[in-house]
């Protein structure tokens, strides 16, 4: 090649124009990723909370209103107004006659695939826990994602027992999962044939659940009383 044609030819492309374009494209995809998400927070975080209310109704089907409360060791439960912040909350449901019926707990733990997060309900009247509804569950379709369809396992949670000792130290039995057709006590969990991690799980997190928040729950009842 001559000296005029080398001179003639095209320079290669420029290191930083190339790095620049890059820095440009990164940036505009992260803004409109930022702004997509802005936009759509409020209605994700809305359909939250009514799925949340849903929910909760579910487990407490003799609430017709419900109160969130957190708790706080020293201070015990206090209702939940304006700018609180509480990482443990609980949610009491009342009946059309304001009389304080239970309440609504969230747990999680860690089931077969991925966390498994649910919310029960807890009756004062039966000591038991009388309802669950799965928030949020990867186990595998058709076996492990029973635990939100099967009839017989759901049936151990219309009156699972989580009764407390005399002395309201803790629960008078833990929840205990057992092998499929073995249940013989009422704080039992009967477990789900092909999908005994899930059951288990949810038998394991619901006892710690229960552990910790039944008898501080029993020991505070006062603090969930409407007043007349």
């Amino acid at each position: 090649m001559s000296h005029s044609e080398l001179a003639s030819a095209p320079a290669p492309p420029s290191i930083w124009h190339m790095y620049r374009a890059m820095v440009g494209v990164g940036v505009f995809c992260g803004l409109l990723i930022v702004s997509v998400f802005q936009v759509t927070l409020p209605r994700i975080e809305r359909n939250k909370a009514e799925a949340l209310q849903k929910a909760i109704f579910h487990v407490l089907p003799n609430a017709s209103t419900s109160t969130t409360y957190y708790f706080n060791e020293k201070v015990g439960f206090k209702l939940l107004e304006g700018d609180d912040v509480g990482e443990q909350l609980v949610y009491a449901g009342y009946d059309d006659a304001q009389q304080l019926v239970g309440l609504a707990i969230e747990a999680q733990g860690m089931g077969y695939q991925d966390v498994i997060a649910l919310i029960y309900g807890y009756s004062f009247a039966e000591e038991a826990i009388i309802g669950i509804q799965v928030l949020e569950s990867k186990e595998t379709p058709g076996l492990g994602d029973k635990i939100e369809t099967d009839p017989d396992f759901l049936a151990n949670f219309e009156s699972l027992d989580v009764s407390v000792r005399a002395d309201g130290s803790a629960l008078a039995n833990p929840v205990v999962p057992v092998k499929h057709g073995e249940k013989t006590k009422p704080w039992e969990v009967d477990g789900i044939t092909g999908a005994t991690i899930s059951s288990v799980a949810i038998a394991n997190l619901l006892d710690r659940s229960a552990q910790y928040w039944v008898p501080r729950i029993r020991r505070t009842l006062s603090d969930f009383q409407r007043e007349e």
